[in-house]
């Protein structure tokens, strides 16, 4: 958000640092066990040059004393410099469609706190133990060879005027800290997205996120330390039954997916081991929607949830999460009736935000120019707006400008609210706007599936919610606590246009997949080549970015799948699962991981899941 939508493809992803022994559910910040090592100098850089100038004293800059990996540093050829930031599906697409001999022509930099890539559609497979976590995770240096040079460090600065980032060793690594300035001409920012916790009370304390190697490997030990504690002889009937009560917020691909793997794990291998106690587990979805797998289609979602009743996962629909305590999830379902869920592990696997370093590029650049939300806007080259085309932005990182519906605003509010009494539009209307103006705004597509909900004018930030509030301050109070939209209210025009320009200014043309960010990292090495160095007429020489959607799929427990295949629509059962395994299976970046993986799925229905607490 998030997360995350999985189209033959999760989001990109970080990874794993340490992967520490937990007793407890920990705060966030003890995710990761630093190093006690004894504090050493940072190690000199090779002398550097910078803009042809002598090299200084340590290869430091005389602007900020930081070592400098400048232009020329790989020994002066005069190529133009492609500073590529992050590991995941955008970046190592590009990476791994970047042609050795367009090093004639460019010189390839990597720079990413994490030095692997990991597949992320896996890791719900690897929380449950049916694959493992070094068979879905390939090192960057593998991948990149001899292409290029690749640092081990998290950017933490973008300077655009004088075409340079600053980069710092990962703090958690336990070593002193060592920051150094790379220059660039032209850079690619890949560095995905992060967790969105909606501003909720206890999230980032009290719940697991799901986006990275560490997260799913946090949850597989959690799994296995509630069912421990659950079978002490002291553990009373209601501690047990809150210990093996899995709750997770999300009923996307993600959340879908690591509820059908815990149900498998728990009935094809926990429960050999623990037959007193798996009568007590419990799994629970909580959507917001009145189905799961909203974006895919509706008989995609209603057999899912045929499927999970029959294996007695719960399906929370239509309520939201209002609080996150250590021990319990506070629900508001449809009625507003207010109840709590108990739990001893509870994973967020819904909503994604600006990563850090997107926002510290659209501060450089002016919210004049740069006004997303979430993401860096660019144009159809991929270009970020306002870098004079020297920066690309991939994937989650990035949304194309698209057209905007605020400038038929008038002419749309006159159509759909012309049926009012008082020529205003009331939130029937609106959502009929939103669903027929999707087809000349596809932004608005996504706006219209959620206020098809009962409690869909609350996603997006709450911006029709919001709305509506204002335009009846008089019934403000009551509704807001209530966290639904008055049946009553409408919206003059201005008040509808002041919303569809809030909605403009979130607008993304394409899905935050990582089907996305692969097709978009190819696109771009292509591109690269075509313009044969001279990236600055890259519109002469390349075409314009054209995603192909090529589907999207979801396991759901028991070996079946759901596909939502275009030209043939939705697929469903033990077939569909074939294909997602065999898919999942081939689409691994080496053949390495593909081995891998294909053995650990012999391994698994063989032997069974390891459920060790390592």
């Amino acid at each position: 958000m998030a997360a995350a939508a999985q189209q033959f493809c999760c989001k990109p992803a970080a990874a794993l640092h340490t992967k520490p022994r937990l007793a407890a559910l920990p705060a966030r910040a003890s995710r990761t066990q630093k190093l006690s090592v004894r504090a050493v100098a940072a190690p000199e850089l090779p002398p550097a040059t910078q803009n042809g100038s002598a090299p200084k004293k340590n290869g430091a800059t005389p602007e900020s004393g930081l070592p400098s990996f400048g232009k020329g540093a790989m020994g002066g050829s005069g190529k133009k410099r492609v500073l590529v930031l992050g590991t995941g599906w955008a970046a190592m697409s590009f990476v791994k469609a970047f042609d050795e001999a367009m090093k004639e022509k460019y010189e390839l930099v990597l720079v990413s706190p994490r030095n692997y890539f990991v597949y992320t559609p896996l890791l719900p497979a690897m929380c449950a133990g049916t694959v493992e976590e070094r068979s879905i995770v390939e090192p960057v240096r593998a991948v990149l060879g001899n292409k290029g040079k690749f640092f081990e460090a998290k950017c933490t600065d973008i300077n655009p005027e004088e075409k340079s980032i600053v980069a710092c060793f990962p703090e958690d690594a336990g070593f002193p800290e060592a920051c150094f300035k790379i220059s660039y001409d032209y850079l690619v920012i890949g560095v995905g997205s992060v967790n969105n916790t909606f501003n909720i009370q206890g999230v980032e304390e009290h719940t697991m996120f799901f986006k990275t190697v560490e997260d799913a490997a946090r949850l597989r030990l959690r799994i296995s330390e509630c069912f421990e504690r659950a079978a002490l002889p002291q553990t009373t009937p209601e501690e047990r039954k809150k210990l093996l009560s899995f709750v997770i917020v999300g009923g996307g691909p993600t959340g879908v997916e690591v509820a059908a793997e815990l149900h498998d794990l728990i009935t094809e291998d926990l429960v050999k081991l623990y037959p007193d106690e798996v009568k007590d587990v419990s799994i629970r979805v909580i959507e917001l929607m009145d189905h799961v797998l909203s974006m895919y289609d509706r008989a995609i979602g209603e057999y899912t949830a045929e499927r999970f009743k029959r294996s007695g996962i719960e399906l929370v629909l239509n309520s939201r999460v209002k609080a996150v305590g250590a021990e319990t999830v506070t629900v508001v379902d449809k009625q507003n009736t207010e109840f709590e869920i108990p739990f001893g592990a509870c994973v967020w696997a819904t909503g994604v935000a600006m990563h850090p370093v997107v926002r510290t590029l659209q501060e450089k650049l002016g919210k004049d120019v740069q006004n997303h939300f979430r993401s860096a806007v660019t144009d159809e080259f991929l270009r970020v707006k306002g870098s004079n085309g020297t920066i690309f932005a991939l994937g989650d990182a990035a949304t194309i400008e698209q057209n905007t519906a605020t400038k038929k605003a008038t002419e749309l509010f006159d159509k759909y609210a012309a049926t009012h009494p008082d020529g205003r539009l009331t939130l029937a209307e609106l959502q009929q706007l939103m669903r027929e103006a999707s087809e000349e705004f596809p932004h608005l597509r996504e706006h219209a599936t959620f206020l098809d909900g009962k409690l869909g004018s609350q996603r997006f930030g709450g911006l029709a919610f919001k709305a509506f509030l204002e335009a009846n301050k008089d019934k403000a109070s009551m509704y807001r606590d209530l966290g639904i939209v008055d049946p009553s209210s409408t919206l003059n025009h201005d008040q509808f246009t002041a919303l569809l320009s809030n909605i403009d200014k979130g607008l993304r043309a394409l899905p935050a997949t990582a089907q996305v960010a692969k097709q978009q990292g190819e696109y771009l090495a292509e591109a690269l080549r075509a313009a044969d160095g001279n990236v600055d007429e890259l519109p002469k020489a390349a075409p314009q970015f054209q995603y192909s959607h090529k589907g999207s799929m979801a396991y759901v427990g028991g070996d079946r799948a759901v596909m939502d295949v275009p030209k043939v629509g939705p697929l469903m059962g033990l077939a569909a699962g074939l294909v997602w395994r065999g898919f999942e299976t081939w689409s691994q970046i080496s053949f390495r991981n593909r081995i891998l993986v294909a053995n650990d799925w012999a391994r698994t229905k063989v032997f069974g899941r390891d459920t060790s607490r390592v």
